[in-house]
């Protein structure tokens, strides 16, 4: 994070700089020596970018234990290679300070001896896009980090969590995982209540229950083509049934019990006089 504020402050110092500022002569933060105050105060509104940037990366993305080096004392410095890819955000928190530089400069300029004359925007360009009918100058956001295998490191594409190689691996443990869970007793105990609620339900329930437009040929032409729209997870939660079950009816891979229908006809909208 600290890495992050001082590219933006660079950012910022150069950014007053080229507008004529003094970037020492702050008017937020106090003036201090080996500080320029000005450039910190230009940081403030790009921080929660900054902080939204860095937030992202972690929580979607692995760090490497190779970009980091701890000191005995326990401070941790950022090695070179990870330092350069950090620095590469550089021209993302320029054009974000950008505008604010241009801000704080027409102010300083609406009291100066000539306040009539326009200040020129060298750095977002906006009087040259206005001059040539373009929009105006448009919200900054941060690139994306790269994206990183959660197994061995390597880069992969973007919104992907494994390479092919420990995709398989992972794969792999999921299922097993997945299979010790199952057979749990508790897993065995609830599977089993779930089958004895549904053969009770099918056992109680009369074909004349059912309305009599309500047929085979209705659920088949009108009320399983509209299931495409409906999400999967509807389909479960108003038949009461798992998702890959109702996956398999929305695809119409499975076809549900007639007692299900009436839910699944009011689901998609189909009517009796429709």
């Amino acid at each position: 994070m600290n890495y992050l504020y001082a590219v933006l402050e660079s950012e910022s110092r150069l950014a007053a700089a080229a507008l004529g500022l003094d970037p020492g002569l702050g008017v937020i933060h106090v003036d201090t020596p080996n500080r320029d105050s000005l450039a910190c105060d230009l940081m403030e509104p790009v921080r929660p970018l900054v902080d939204s940037f860095l937030l992202d990366w972690i929580t979607h993305e692995l760090v490497k234990r190779e970009w980091f080096f701890e000191q005995r004392d326990g401070n941790c410095r950022l090695m070179g290679p990870f330092a350069a890819r950090l620095s590469e955000t550089a021209p993302t928190w320029g054009r974000a300070v950008a505008p604010w530089a241009e801000y704080v400069a027409r102010s300083f300029w609406s009291v100066a001896s000539r306040p009539r004359t326009v200040l020129a925007t060298r750095l977002t360009q906006q009087h040259r896009r206005e001059a040539k009918g373009q929009p105006p100058f448009q919200a900054i956001s941060a690139s994306k980090p790269a994206s990183v295998c959660r197994g061995c490191g390597s880069h992969v594409a973007r919104g992907r969590r494994y390479c092919l190689a420990c995709s398989q691996l992972a794969t792999h443990e999921n299922f097993s995982a997945g299979r010790r869970i199952a057979q749990q007793p508790e897993s065995l105990a609830k599977r089993a209540d779930t089958q004895r609620q549904h053969k009770l339900a099918i056992e109680n329930w009369r074909p004349s229950d059912l309305p009599a437009w309500l047929t085979l040929d209705v659920y088949v032409k009108r009320i399983q083509p509209a299931l495409a729209t409906v999400a999967t997870a509807r389909i479960a939660s108003t038949l009461g049934v798992s998702e890959p079950y109702a996956s398999a009816i929305r695809l119409g891979r499975r076809r549900p019990h007639p007692r299900h229908w009436r839910g699944l006809a009011q689901l998609v909208g189909v009517l009796a006089d429709a």
